[in-house]
């Protein structure tokens, strides 16, 4: 499917929220998913992803995770400097403000023109995968895909030590996928069988998948990447999608 894309600026309590919009060229309409990046915001690994999931049928969505904090356009470097400013960038955000901008994200999503009503889904990676969990809790959100989520087993997300995220995990009403590396350090398995335990408690319809892969296997830039690992849990995301927006 034939895509196009755009970057708009989407209003919030603060600064503009930029965000890259792909969609296909077809006149329709699709689901629409809110899409979150890692640390290093709106990268080309980042749009590349974007792109390809409009191509499944899908208007994707992709928001600067730090609009409240870095000038609106601004793409942080996968170098040492780039991961201090994107770790730094995290810790001085609110998980409250990250909430906001996300509800503001869904309100917006949901008004689009290509958009079909009542299909609005979530994905994200590494920091995203842990917004993307937060966005599940938002009762409009049908399906939600979270890529090696970071601090959803021990609470830390942004300048919270403890944002409770599972613990309110019994507010996710629709359907939640959680992809892994077996040999993620920043979510090794201990970590994962505590977000087992606590989505089976919650009794949240979800599914856990492994990959023996690194964190980040999907960024299709620098040393982890791992091609194949990364067509897998592609295909498992647009399984879920296709089977919940039906």
């Amino acid at each position: 499917m034939v895509v196009e894309t755009c970057y708009v600026d989407i209003p919030t309590d603060a600064a503009p929220m930029r965000t890259f919009v792909a969609a296909p060229r077809a006149e329709d309409k699709f689901p629409g998913i809110w899409c979150y990046s890692d640390i290093f915001q709106l990268t080309g690994p980042m749009l590349r992803v974007c792109v390809r999931l409009a191509g499944y049928g899908f208007v994707a969505a992709a928001p600067e995770i730090y609009h409240r904090i870095e000038p609106a356009g601004s793409s942080i470097a996968f170098d040492d400097a780039g991961r201090t400013r994107g770790m730094e960038d995290a810790q001085k955000t609110p998980v409250a403000d990250f909430d906001r901008s996300c509800r503001a994200g869904l309100d917006w999503l949901s008004k689009h023109s290509k958009i079909a009503t009542g299909k609005i889904g979530a994905m994200g990676f590494c920091i995203g995968g842990h917004l993307a969990f937060r966005t599940a809790l938002q009762p409009d959100v049908r399906a939600t895909v979270c890529f090696y989520g970071t601090g959803i087993h021990n609470g830390k997300l942004g300048k919270d030590a403890d944002a409770k995220s599972l613990g309110r995990a019994g507010e996710i009403r629709g359907e939640l996928l959680m992809i892994f590396g077996e040999n993620d350090p920043h979510v090794p398995s201990e970590g994962r069988d505590i977000v087992e335990r606590g989505l089976r408690a919650a009794n949240v319809n979800h599914r856990i998948k492994l990959y023996p892969a690194e964190h980040a296997f999907m960024r299709d830039e620098g040393p982890r990447f791992d091609p194949e690992c990364t067509d897998l849990a592609f295909a498992d995301m647009i399984q879920l999608f296709r089977k919940v927006f039906a």
